[in-house]
């Protein structure tokens, strides 16, 4: 069932295998290709065509082969095999030889566990056999010998201890109460898991010896009980015979009762206080059972919520409307980006800068410069022409508007627009490309770099008389020019619909208008923002215009009814401007909004603008008050001041352009719901 999917994949494999072969200029890849696979190829059908390859002078223009030399295609296709491989190895058992290590490091964990049982066991077996020792030395002083009970602790305690206990009977029978209460308290140590407390008649060096194993038979402790029991009856006289031997070490034996008699002290209060605080907390555990169980139930509630939030955030996360496929950065400028526009074919890209640098690149297959200009004059405008798509209107800033051919690399003409109104603010081209629009404007009293109109809160810095004018573009002679109401106004932004029938402008006034390309004449127009328009465009079903301006407002009206709102939105500064790129000791570097501040994607429903850090992409609600964002670009470190978005391929690219000459070409793939 596999196999049509995996033959269509070898068919595209073998043509990416080609297409690399022809980018990099290994024409004797490809023959050799050829040669190796013609048995097996020329009986196909979709192979028929692709022998010329190699002899073609420039196969990525020929219709046959252009779409397998789009960078679109070419994604596609890693796409889909990427996904192909990922199934495949998921459905592949795994092989033997790649369980070796987990098998060596379960057996080392088995082993590691077994060692470590081994050696509890053997420490409990230590323990059971000294506790039984313990217990027979406890039954045959007792049961046996029928010793007082205080006669047996003195015998632990050390023949030197019988002329303390003698002389202090009283003391020794205080005491009996707390030795039984011990005991019992050691009795139920005995039944835990962890090793048995020490008897509290104990002494340290009779321990010492259990531990080491060399512990006292039988027999010798039962003629110790005895020797114990006679001195019993003649306790003092016994004792004055030590003494009398043995002086020198009745004064050691002296220092170590009155350590013993320390250690008991210390045994009996840790005892007693022990016992005591375990009664409190039984008694607090079965007395209050119910707060107990209330924090389990709030702990039992947070664990049942916290797979609920953590669905919400992978939902939110499938419900990306974009993939990314690739973002590239072209570099080749070295000021700030005024203009950044792709063509009408979705392959190259005219980018200009504040120095007059214009360079136009492609990033079909590979990202390529392909013409590079300077300009001895300021350029204020860039717009690329629609049926000859290789030239660029540029507009300058000394009343010229030329005509550069980018194949050619050289300007074919250059008109003189008004010298009394020498800023070229803005050019559009018609869509059917026989006329071409452009905005003239008077000097302006500031400049667009100036810092100080932004601090000064001043606004409308193109508050100047301006012009538009109809230009052919075969003759590039003037057509006409269209009537400004009220006033002569400087004209910032203009936008086509897809026909060329209606144009929509938007002006320093605030005001924006919309003319009738097939009457010449402005059919409405209204006021649309405090301060200056500074970027229009169409919508996709082209009955609404949307508009940002000076007041940082994102609106959407209806052509249709003069002046009717349909949505407002509000967006941050860092995405309608001025855009502040501020440096070190204080300098700081303005720049007005000049080229397109917004764009749409293929269907309308995806609007890419600047920020701070690279383009956002919103999600236009038509209901909603506030505009939802779906996916940050990001990549800069400068702030964006124009965008665009090609939607000429099936994969959207999206350009953003900063402050710092950089831009980025994010490739898109949209997710068809």
């Amino acid at each position: 069932m596999y196999r049509p999917t995996v033959n269509k994949l070898k068919t595209s494999l073998y043509r990416y295998y080609l297409v690399h072969t022809v980018q990099t200029g290994r024409n004797d890849k490809a023959q050799e290709f050829f040669l190796k696979q013609a048995s097996e190829l020329q009986n196909q059908a979709e192979w028929k065509d692709w022998f010329v390859l190699p002899f073609l002078p420039a196969p990525d223009s020929n219709p046959t082969f252009a779409t397998y030399f789009s960078r679109q295609w070419a994604d596609t296709f890693i796409v889909s095999l990427h996904n192909f491989l990922s199934v495949l190895f998921q459905c592949m058992p795994v092989p033997v030889i790649l369980n070796f290590e987990a098998e060596c490091h379960r057996s080392s964990l088995i082993q590691e566990e077994n060692e470590s049982l081994r050696h509890k066991l053997f420490a409990l077996q230590a323990e059971s056999s000294r506790m039984k020792k313990e217990e027979l030395e406890v039954e045959e002083a007792v049961v046996h010998h029928k010793l007082p009970a205080y006669v047996a602790n003195m015998d632990r305690l050390g023949d030197s201890e019988l002329d303390m206990t003698c002389s202090q009977r009283s003391t020794a029978h205080s005491l009996q109460s707390r030795g039984g209460f011990l005991s019992s308290l050691l009795s139920q140590s005995k039944k835990g898991p962890t090793r048995p407390a020490q008897p509290s008649g104990a002494s340290p060096t009779q321990t010492g010896s259990v531990l080491l194993g060399k512990k006292e038979p039988a027999n010798h402790q039962s003629a110790k009980g005895k020797e114990g029991t006679a001195s019993s009856k003649d306790g003092k006289s016994h004792f004055s015979g030590l003494v009398a031997g043995e002086s020198s070490s009745l004064q050691q034996r002296q220092k170590r009762l009155q350590e013993h008699g320390k250690e008991r002290r210390e045994l009996l209060s840790k005892g007693t206080s022990q016992v005591q605080s375990a009664e409190k907390k039984a008694d607090i555990s079965t007395s209050e059972p119910e707060p107990c169980s209330e924090p389990q139930a709030d702990q039992a509630e947070t664990s049942t919520k916290m797979p609920a939030s953590s669905m919400e955030s992978v939902g939110v996360r499938q419900e990306q409307p974009f993939i990314v496929l690739s973002q590239e950065e072209y570099g080749e400028h070295h000021s700030s980006i005024m203009y950044c526009r792709v063509d009408c074919s979705g392959r190259r890209v005219a980018s200009l800068d504040v120095d007059g640098v214009i360079k136009v690149w492609s990033f079909n297959p590979i990202m390529q410069t392909k013409a590079s200009s300077i300009s001895k004059s300021p350029l204020l405008s860039l717009e690329w022409a629609t049926k000859r798509d290789r030239l660029l209107l540029l507009g300058s800033g000394v009343g010229t508007v030329r005509l550069y051919d980018t194949e050619a690399k050289k300007n074919l003409c250059e008109i003189s627009i008004d010298e009394d109104m020498p800023r070229i603010l803005s050019l559009a081209c018609s869509p059917s490309g026989a006329s071409f629009v452009c905005s003239a404007a008077a000097q302006s009293p500031i400049s667009h770099m100036d810092f100080s109109v932004v601090t000064s809160g001043g606004k409308s810095m193109n508050q100047v008389p301006g012009k538009l004018l109809l230009w052919d573009t075969k003759t590039m002679k003037q057509q006409l020019q269209f009537s400004l109401e009220p006033e002569p106004i400087a004209i910032n932004c203009t936008a086509f619909n897809h026909n060329g029938n209606l144009l929509v402008t938007g002006a320093a006034d605030g005001i924006v208008r919309l003319f009738d390309m097939q009457q010449h004449e402005c059919a409405m127009s209204w006021k649309a923002h405090d301060g200056e328009v500074y970027s229009v465009e169409f919508s996709y079903d082209e009955n609404t215009v949307y508009s940002i301006g000076e007041d940082g407002k994102f609106i959407q009206w209806n052509i249709h009814k003069s002046g009717l709102k349909i949505s407002e939105y509000a967006l941050p500064s860092e995405a309608t401007g001025p855009f502040v790129l501020s440096g070190y000791s204080g300098y700081k570097q303005v720049q007005f909004p000049r080229g397109r501040l917004f764009a749409f994607d293929s269907e309308g429903n995806y609007m890419l603008t600047c920020s701070s850090t690279g383009g956002v992409i919103f999600k236009l609600n038509g209901e909603d008050k506030v505009l939802e964002s779906c996916l940050s670009l990001g990549g800069h470190r400068a702030p964006v001041v124009t965008v665009d978005w090609s939607t000429a391929m099936d994969c959207g690219t999206c350009l953003t352009a900063s402050m710092d000459g950089k831009i980025k070409l994010t490739t898109l793939l949209a997710q068809k719901s």
